[in-house]
Order: C-alpha cells, then structure tokens, then sequence
C-alpha cells in the first residue's frame, strides 16, 4: 500500500510538471495515460458491486471527460485524415464504455484500451523525435 501511494505521488508530481513546461506533445501523452489508467480502473470494477460502484463511475466519467479533451484537442484542417481518424478511434472508445456501462461487459473497452495502446506508443515515438 505504501508503495502504491509513493508511486502516485510520483505520477501526478510529474503530471504537474508537465503541464507546467507548456509542452503540448507531453500534455497529450499525459492524457493519454490517464485515459488508460481511468478505463483499465473501470473495467476492472465493472460489475455492480455496491463497494465498487463509485470507483467505477469516477473512472467512467474521467474516461469521458479526457476523450472529450483530446477529441477538442485535435486540428482537422492541418491533422487532415489522421485527425479524423483519431476522432473516430476516441468515438468508438466513447461509445464503447457507454455501452460497457450498461451492459457490464468491458471485452469492446479493452479492445479499444490496446488500440488507444498502441497510438499512445506512436505518440510517444513522434515526441521523442520533435525534442530532439
């Protein structure tokens, strides 16, 4: 438990700085990470269970606000068809934990987990590129 706390105060330490240092490309994969870790948190307690119940739907209501916040964050006219296609990958997220919500079945959220996963790496590869 103890280790759990310290590495939560490590997480958002680094969060902050990070929104701190004015880098759009780090925001995003901060985002990113969060989104993630938000809807791995919800699929984990999908089931009603009354003790969960509230730990399930802060993390269903993260999960939509920071797909909101990156779908606001994209720029159509110079993203072009990767912008559209990174919207229609944070609508099917959307989408997907909607339904999970009311079905308690998460299989479509974690299909969506590993391909947010997988542009999540991308980003980070095209970050590390832009600092250099």
């Amino acid at each position: 438990m103890k280790n759990r706390k310290m590495m939560h105060a490590y997480s958002n330490a680094e969060q902050s700085a990070v929104v701190e240092a004015d880098d759009p490309h780090a925001l995003v994969a901060v985002m990113y990470d969060e989104l993630l870790r938000s809807m791995r948190i919800f699929c984990e307690n999908i089931e009603k269970k009354q003790e969960t119940l509230e730990l399930r739907y802060r993390h269903f209501s993260r999960s939509l606000a920071v797909i909101y916040a990156l779908e606001k964050s994209l720029d159509f006219e110079r993203g072009g068809e990767i912008a559209e296609n990174l919207f229609r990958l944070y609508e099917y997220a959307r989408e997907k934990l909607i339904e999970a919500s009311k079905t308690e079945d998460p299989i479509q959220v974690i299909v969506s987990i590993k391909s947010l996963e997988d542009i999540r790496e991308a980003w980070r590869s095209t970050s590390k590129l832009v600092d250099k």
